[in-house]
């Protein structure tokens, strides 16, 4: 997606007809499932599923053309001897210009290879930076929660404590930090179940330089070099044919 206009422009005449829209957005959720550097484009336009614009329409033309220009990029899974589970979690704060709500973001990784990613935008309206980091903490946390569940079914037992990355200083404090703060009292309380995590040792968060953040790539439209450089972080790379 072009970085200057991750929003429609209000006023863009509605589609005729919505359903070849639906259709094709509904194609490109099946891409998901390999192609983790479509998750924040598919996410934004399925937002728009109910009455798809205009602008909307070219945005998705966009993403097709990318689609076409790059069918030979895949996921790729590598044998690991140690499940070393860590993650990312970032989420741009008030991207939308239409309702000012965050978009979240996270990956996770078991070993090198690239496992689970989402893109979503938030319930609710974050008032600070620090709270709509702090809710993409909540989130990856749920999932890495869940992976640890599972691999302890499968006998996998990892040998250290998951890590998550943040970007943010005040998020990472506000995981070990017991004492509520004048600026996060209005945070929802199932989000602070990663600071009990943290306290329990099931969880540690550290802070990570935005330039090394890699969940970037699901929050928000980047600049192409910057979009490449990720998606080669997340393992998405030419697939050579066996043929």
């Amino acid at each position: 997606m072009a970085p200057t206009s991750s929003t429609p422009a209000a006023g863009s005449p509605p589609l005729d007809d919505p359903t070849p829209y639906r259709c094709l957005v509904g194609s490109l959720m099946y891409l998901l499932i390999t192609r983790p550097d479509l998750s924040f484009s598919v996410n934004h336009l399925c937002q728009f599923m109910h009455g798809p614009t205009q602008d909307n329409w070219a945005s998705l033309k966009r993403v097709l053309c990318y689609m076409q220009g790059t069918q030979n990029l895949g996921l790729r899974l590598t044998q690991t001897v140690s499940p070393v589970v860590h993650a990312f979690s970032d989420s741009d704060w008030a991207g939308c210009s239409l309702d000012r709500k965050s978009t979240s973001g996270y990956t996770m990784f078991l070993g090198p290879n690239h496992v689970s990613w989402t893109s979503r935008k938030q319930r609710t309206v974050a008032r600070s930076s620090t709270e709509a980091k702090y809710k993409a903490l909540a989130d990856v946390a749920a999932e890495v929660t869940w992976v640890q569940s599972l691999l302890r079914e499968l006998g996998l037992h990892p040998p250290t404590v998951p890590i998550l990355w943040c970007d943010n200083l005040g998020a990472t404090y506000l995981c070990a930090n017991p004492v509520f703060h004048a600026r996060t009292k209005h945070a929802e309380v199932d989000y602070h179940f990663v600071r009990d995590k943290v306290t329990t040792g099931a969880l540690k968060v550290n802070f990570v330089s935005t330039s090394d953040q890699l969940a970037d790539i699901f929050t928000k439209p980047l600049s192409s070099s910057r979009f490449g450089d990720l998606r080669r972080k997340l393992s998405v790379v030419l697939c050579l044919s066996s043929a």
